[in-house]
């Protein structure tokens, strides 16, 4: 699977080369539920080539409609699903998204990835990892306030053993046999080695958790250990993302949703107080005359690359077409060819100009038009 972040998204609405094929559908976690999921994508491969075979006549075009084929019929794959899934292939690859939220499913062919279902995906303001941490055991998890689920991160130690290898003490090393030929230094000294030996694995730990997670994501991060291994987690972490509160217990003697449950009573407050500042943000700059609520003036903000940051209505869609030139916009039916989302328009304008996003939910919006945009100037 790919990695979803930010730059995730950046990289996807550059230019790229034609066709781009979007294929986004709902997925289900358990059986007997997701013994439909691949016919349901079979049937969305159909609608691709028939798109293809339309717009690129005289093109071969099975060399573009093969790797959706191999998806559709790997049966491994499809007993590991989520919620969601996104797949976005042109000639110069296939980019797999497991997701953790449904999606509308979709199936697109046009000159560039459709990539909204990945904005609200990556801008929702409840997301954050999770790290189960033991003396020798490291696991991260992404989560939501929904669902939480096991990472796959490159580099990733997942046991002391596998950062350390032979550079483990053991006591042999250390001299710790009774045998006459060598010197019992003591438990004392046993607990050092071993306390040196948990403070390099950690580091192993944190210094590809922010290269690899925290710093591309920008998420909070919970750490979930017993209260000796915690401390010493913070004491040589250097990831500003790591929150000062944790959970206090054996990351093992929870399941998965209890765990959930666990981590986000730490990191609700901090979403809550998020929104809380950035919607007093808004307030404040809309005061000034450097933020609006209203969609025209926002969208013409967006395309000089004026918006700093866009709070938009989660839940919220105002059909209708955005010209990417110059930000007017006109209402239309979401029926209509060509008709998309104007508040995801809008998102992928802002992102594009280098502004922050946040999916904020409806009692939290600071206005009623679906939009809070601050402006740089």
């Amino acid at each position: 699977m790919n990695p979803l972040n930010r730059e995730t998204i950046r990289e996807l609405i550059a230019p790229q080369e034609a066709p781009c094929i979007s294929i986004y559908q709902p997925t289900h976690r358990h059986h007997p539920d997701n013994q439909q999921d691949p016919i349901r994508f079979k049937n969305l491969v159909r609608t691709v080539e028939e798109s293809l075979a339309q717009v690129y006549r005289g093109r071969d075009i099975r060399p573009l409609v093969a790797p959706l084929q191999q998806i559709a019929e790997d049966t491994a794959f499809w007993k590991h699903t989520l919620d969601g899934l996104a797949v976005l292939s042109n000639a110069q690859g296939t980019r797999i998204f497991q997701l953790q939220r449904p999606v509308v499913e979709r199936a697109i062919v046009a000159d560039n990835f459709y990539v909204k279902g990945l904005i609200r995906v990556v801008q929702s303001a409840d997301r954050f990892h999770l790290l189960a941490l033991s003396r020798d055991r490291a696991q991260l998890y992404a989560g939501n306030r929904y669902a939480l689920d096991a990472l796959t991160v490159p580099g990733m130690p997942g046991t002391l053993t596998e950062a350390l290898g032979e550079q483990v003490t053991t006591p042999e090393q250390a001299g710790y046999s009774a045998g006459a030929s060598r010197i019992n230094y003591g438990i004392g000294s046993r607990k050092d080695e071993i306390k040196l030996d948990t403070e390099r694995y950690f580091r192993a730990v944190d210094r590809v958790v922010l290269d690899g997670v925290s710093r591309p994501s920008g998420l909070p991060l919970v750490v979930v250990a017993l209260a000796e291994n915690a401390s010493a987690f913070r004491a040589i972490s250097q990831n500003p993302h790591l929150m000062p509160e944790g959970i206090a217990i054996d990351p093992g003697s929870l399941d998965a949703d209890k765990l959930r449950t666990a981590v986000w009573s730490v990191v609700e407050p901090l979403y809550l107080k998020r929104l809380a500042d950035l919607s007093e943000a808004y307030t404040s700059a809309a005061a000034h005359q450097k933020g609006s609520a209203d969609l025209s003036d926002s969208c013409r903000a967006a395309v000089a690359g004026r918006v700093a940051t866009l709070l938009v209505e989660a839940d919220r869609i105002i059909p209708g077409r955005m010209d990417p030139t110059t930000g007017a916009i006109q209402s239309a039916e979401l029926g209509e060819p060509d008709v998309g989302d104007l508040l995801d328009d809008l998102a992928e304008t802002v992102l594009r100009t280098g502004g922050d996003v946040v999916l904020v939910p409806t009692e939290r919006m600071p206005s009623k038009s679906g939009l809070a945009a601050t402006f740089r100037y």
